[in-house]
């Protein structure tokens, strides 16, 4: 047993060093995580995804997910979780119009080559002229992603396709 303590801030990749045979878990948890088997995706986004940004991805709720992994290892349950309601866009904003739309990424190639797009994209972002919008395609919910780009004051919209195709716009204002 490993003496990693499983918080909203904890990586992915590093619980499942640590307790491989919580794997298991998260995929009993939401089928979501099946993609966690795949050693590309494993060794990139799940080296910079926390449990938070996972619960996201997965449409759990943190406060469950973590302490369904805690209990599984023995640690004692959490109450309350309170840096977790992110704040995406899933509404149209009013700044979007695809004629706007000047670039596109499918971070679905990325991720499949062994790349990790965070970089790649906010580069891009930056590159855009004033109201130009980017167009991402994501597998999944791009939290990692999201959370970045929030916390650099770029705007998003959020639009999920199906549980397996997800558009994020980005606009530089």
């Amino acid at each position: 047993m490993g003496n990693l303590i499983i918080t909203p801030k904890t990586k992915v990749h590093e619980l499942l060093e640590v307790y491989p045979e919580l794997e298991d878990v998260l995929i009993d948890i939401t089928p979501q995580f099946k993609k966690l088997r795949n050693p590309v995706l494993r060794n990139t986004v799940a080296r910079i995804t926390t449990l938070s940004q996972a619960a996201i991805i997965g449409g759990v709720k943190v406060e469950e997910l973590i302490n369904k992994l805690r209990e599984h290892v023995g640690q004692n349950v959490i109450e309350v979780v309170d840096d977790i309601n992110p704040n995406y866009t899933t509404t149209k904003p009013n700044w979007f119009d695809e004629l706007n739309v000047k670039g596109l990424i499918d971070i679905r190639e990325m991720l499949n080559s062994g790349e990790q797009p965070v970089h790649e994209v906010l580069s891009q972002i930056k590159k855009l002229q004033k109201g130009d919008i980017l167009k991402i395609i994501s597998p999944f919910i791009p939290a990692p992603l999201l959370d970045k780009s929030l916390s650099m004051s770029y705007q998003h919209w959020l639009l999920k396709i199906s549980d397996e195709e997800f558009w994020v716009y980005f606009i530089n204002e």
